[in-house]
């Protein structure tokens, strides 16, 4: 073992993962501050009554579902500058990509919930003068947050995991780190430290929603 019974290289080795989980936690906290509530608007907008709106945004979902999010931050970085001759720093790139590729996978989650709603609901708010806006925001949103937190949790540990995915553009972070220190030393360690972090940021993950999810049970259907 070159790091387990080696305390002070794997000191070493945790400040540089430590500089490495900045960046990660950079991007995992930019993309839900921008895709969260973008999903929320590509959902709207895929369930409006007008094809001109509708249409585009359900083709955008298909292409950010459809093609691997890797190649989608290739595009942002390497070909958009060379279509448009401007450029953007590395961060930029990979928040605008992983923004609007989860903005899509949310945007069919929340239209699920949505849906899954029953129209008696509408109905109902439609009978008490309530207008589409009114109705959705104050009878179906609350309902549906209840319904899709199990699968926007699942999209949320799997953007932890998906932060590694910068590394083919050459951001350094925590798995870029364990990586360099993997390939320096001959060593499998530094990996199972990077995975060890991992574990325990989708733990606190899943204790976040899991507590999000008990203050809801007021809502049970």
């Amino acid at each position: 073992m070159k790091y387990f019974d080696n305390p002070e290289r794997m000191v070493l080795l945790l400040r540089q993962m430590l500089d490495g989980l900045g960046v990660t936690m950079t991007l995992f906290a930019l993309t839900l501050v921008i895709s969260l509530p973008l999903g929320l608007v590509f959902a709207l907008l895929r369930m409006s009554k007008l094809k001109v709106l509708r249409f585009p945004v359900w083709l955008l979902i298909l292409i950010m579902r459809g093609t691997p999010l890797i190649l989608q931050v290739f595009t942002v970085y390497f070909i958009l500058p060379q279509i448009f001759g401007m450029s953007f720093e590395r961060m930029t790139a990979v928040v605008i990509s992983f923004g609007i590729n989860y903005a899509a996978y949310f945007a069919e989650i929340y239209r699920a919930g949505v849906e899954g709603i029953p129209q008696g609901q509408r109905e109902a708010a439609h009978v008490l003068g309530m207008s589409r806006a009114q109705a959705f925001f104050r009878i179906l949103l609350p309902q549906m947050i209840k319904r899709i937190m199990l699968p926007v949790s699942n999209e949320v540990i799997t953007l932890v995991k998906d932060t590694a995915l910068v590394t083919a553009i050459g951001m350094v972070e925590l798995y870029r780190v364990a990586r360099n220190a993997a390939s320096a030393s001959g060593s499998l360690e530094p990996l199972f430290v990077a995975g060890i972090f991992y574990l325990i940021l989708n733990t606190l993950v899943t204790a976040a929603f899991d507590a999000m999810g008990r203050r809801l049970d007021y809502y049970k259907g």
